[in-house]
């Protein structure tokens, strides 16, 4: 029985949950709590993180289990925990402020509010004493110096309103391959061109900066950035942030070689990291890229889906080590005694494999393996066949994978988020289109199908969150924009219409609930959503691409789907508001710049009508071709790129641009030469 229980008892998060028991009186983001904190003139402190934190875990032991701290905390404030994934709407904004106040942000991010919310004082982690100082210290400042504190909390929020300020760019529209070259040009400074990835430590993957910077490498037939691509890839699938054993991604590495992570392994990034991986592969056929795919796909499987065809958030970076305590990557790192015994006679090879040596070495006698050389080179360096290295790797794979399942298993996120799922749905599509993979689109299948079932309410609205079979939390744009982006894959690998009448349904809605006509952008929440001091519109790339450049994207796709002048026109001002920011920062402007990349060069519409549309199908997708869409059907359809070009007679491939197209062909390779792959 637990000394302490506060509200979040009766929540769902697991993030929640994990502080449920602390002495801290924590209670959720709601109507009531911060009524309370303005009849009882409290601030408010709002603590923001999730479930796999590693710096989360360190503060709530240090300070949210300690009843010194929670006494202070008690007594002067109204205590709000807030899961970042689940209300990232709050997350931005007081993100926001903190980085404002203090120039950086992180999580956990703390954060100390007005009792209606207006923030006045934040940052990150606070070792223990730090924290006690601070609040006392904060509740004396609101209490002496009220109207001090009120004034600087009116100069934030206004500095919070206006950092991201999008104005309608009026001047006329141009856009060109010159542009795209000055903001790959400005990148360059930032490449790390030997080990990969931006300069420096940390290292984050950044999947859709390589997306977008392999398609400029083969369009503008720039070796040197495609051998950077490369080189990033490479690095990141040898690197400790790839799981060696398991398969799967965890979140950044600490260090500039990719050798040791933060171990959490998020949704978000093996999703899009698969997509990533099926498309380089498609481009360059190195099979490294192929091995990468199917592990992940099998660690998704394995460790992240339940039985709906959901699939959870992620796996905490701590787990248990054997002395029962928790530790960051516990669960991942061996001693050199382990391998010996479990490998035996393969360790001295293994060793030269995996680095169990100083440059895999980590800490406490422990190391994270890490790959530095080709299979090729270790064989011949070794005397072996590449076949036979191999089939030790896979061997060497599953000793220590059904080792390491002996071990306490890291905490795992068990909510299912709607963005995040279709980022993986996508992972799932695009692995399928490149391999022609049958599994992967069943699996595929399910998930799109718990979306449609589940996330998607009567009234037309998508919901952000599902947990022990609720659906809960109206979704946010990032929600809507990865389910109308995944869906219109999943018709161009199945040409079910359905999916893209579903894609433009939850499109339209967003013009509903989303759009700013002033403004020709989209916000973050819905006009049905209880307000904030402010609404954000999300506008940069980050880890995960910004809700309003994949929407931008979807507006170009469906565009061309549908004949929609409109939603061309849209797409184009989109990005035209941001285009001086792309120049400048293209490594956060990345899928701005592959939406900018439709507009500069060709842009195909392959179309596809007759009984054999499939077997035509997966000849096409073998082919890196960045700048087209895919539409078809194995019988008559009404969609305006199909209507009338039905035969029983024979299959025809349609190579279109802009509704305009060529005479059709009966062979692949015949039309395939009809396209131009270059600026």
């Amino acid at each position: 029985m637990s000394k302490y229980t506060n509200s979040l008892i009766h929540e769902t998060s697991p993030y929640l949950l994990q502080h449920a028991h602390n002495p801290v009186n924590w209670k959720a983001w709601n109507k009531e709590t911060l009524e309370l904190a303005k009849k009882e003139n409290k601030l408010l402190i709002i603590s923001i993180g999730y479930s796999s934190c590693h710096w989360c875990h360190v503060m709530e032991h240090e300070s949210f289990e300690n009843e010194e701290v929670a006494a202070v905390m008690n007594q002067y404030f109204i205590n709000i925990k807030v899961d970042r994934e689940e209300r990232p709407d709050i997350d931005q904004v007081y993100m926001n402020a903190v980085q404002l106040m203090t120039g950086k942000g992180g999580w956990p991010l703390n954060c100390i509010a007005l009792p209606d919310g207006r923030p006045i004082w934040g940052g990150t982690y606070f070792p223990k004493e730090s924290w006690i100082n601070a609040l006392e210290q904060l509740n004396k400042m609101y209490t002496d110096k009220t109207e001090e504190v009120l004034e600087y909390a009116e100069k934030l929020t206004e500095g919070i309103k206006n950092s991201d300020l999008i104005v309608q760019n009026k001047e006329a529209i141009n856009f060109s391959f010159e542009n795209l070259k000055i903001a790959v040009t400005n990148w360059k400074q930032y490449m790390d061109e030997n080990l990969g990835g931006r300069r420096g430590a940390p290292k984050f993957p950044m999947p859709n900066n390589y997306q977008f910077l392999l398609r400029y490498a083969t369009q503008a037939k720039d070796k040197n950035i495609l051998t950077y691509v490369n080189t990033s890839l490479t690095k990141m699938a040898y690197g400790g942030i790839y799981d060696q054993v398991g398969g799967g991604f965890s979140r950044y590495s600490v260090d500039k070689k990719w050798h040791v992570p933060h171990f959490e392994k998020m949704l978000y990034d093996n999703g899009q990291l698969v997509s990533l991986y099926s498309e380089a592969f498609q481009a360059t056929k190195n099979p490294l890229y192929k091995n990468i795919v199917y592990q992940t796909l099998q660690f998704v499987e394995r460790e992240l889906m339940n039985n709906e065809g959901a699939f959870y958030s992620s796996l905490d970076a701590d787990s248990l080590n054997s002395e029962g305590r928790l530790e960051e990557g516990a669960y991942y790192v061996w001693t050199k005694d382990e391998l010996q015994k479990l490998l035996k006679s393969d360790y001295e090879l293994f060793s030269k494999y995996y680095n169990v040596n100083y440059y895999g070495y980590w800490e406490n006698d422990t190391y994270v393996l890490i790959r530095k050389n080709e299979d090729s080179i270790i064989a011949n360096n070794n005397s072996i066949s590449i076949e036979e290295l191999k089939n030790k790797v896979k061997k060497w794979q599953n000793i220590l994978l059904t080792e390491r399942n002996k071990r306490a298993k890291p905490r795992l996120d068990d909510k299912s988020l709607t963005s995040w799922n279709a980022l993986m749905l996508k992972g799932f599509i695009d692995a399928y289109k490149v391999f022609n993979e049958p599994h992967f689109l069943d699996i595929a299948n399910k998930n799109a199908a718990f979306i449609y079932t589940k996330q998607i309410q009567e009234t037309g609205n998508l919901n952000h969150n599902y947990k022990n079979g609720i659906s809960s939390i109206n979704g946010y744009l990032e929600d809507y924009a990865a389910v109308i982006d995944a869906y219109i894959s999943l018709y161009e690998v199945t040409f079910n219409e359905a999916w893209l009448t579903t894609a433009k349904q939850l499109t339209d809605y967003t013009f509903d609930h989303f759009f700013d006509l002033k403004k020709s952008m989209f916000y973050f929440t819905s006009t049905i959503d209880d307000s904030l001091i402010t609404r954000k519109m999300e506008i940069e790339d980050n880890v995960i691409p910004a809700s309003n450049s994949i929407m931008a994207i979807n507006l170009f796709k469906l565009s061309h789907y549908y004949s929609n002048s409109y939603y061309l026109k849209v797409s184009q001002q989109m990005l035209h508001n941001v285009k001086d920011k792309t120049f400048k920062y293209g490594s956060g402007y990345s899928n701005w710049l592959l939406l900018m990349s439709n507009f500069v060069g060709e842009f195909y519409e392959i179309v596809i009508s007759g009984k054999s549309a499939f077997e035509k199908l997966s000849k096409i997708h073998k082919k890196y071709i960045p700048n087209k869409i895919l539409a078809g059907s194995i019988k008559d359809s009404n969609l305006p790129l199909l209507k009338g070009r039905y035969t029983n007679q024979e299959t025809y491939i349609f190579v279109c641009e802009n509704g305009t197209c060529k005479l059709p062909e009966i062979n692949v390779q015949k039309a395939i030469t009809k396209l131009k792959i270059e600026f």
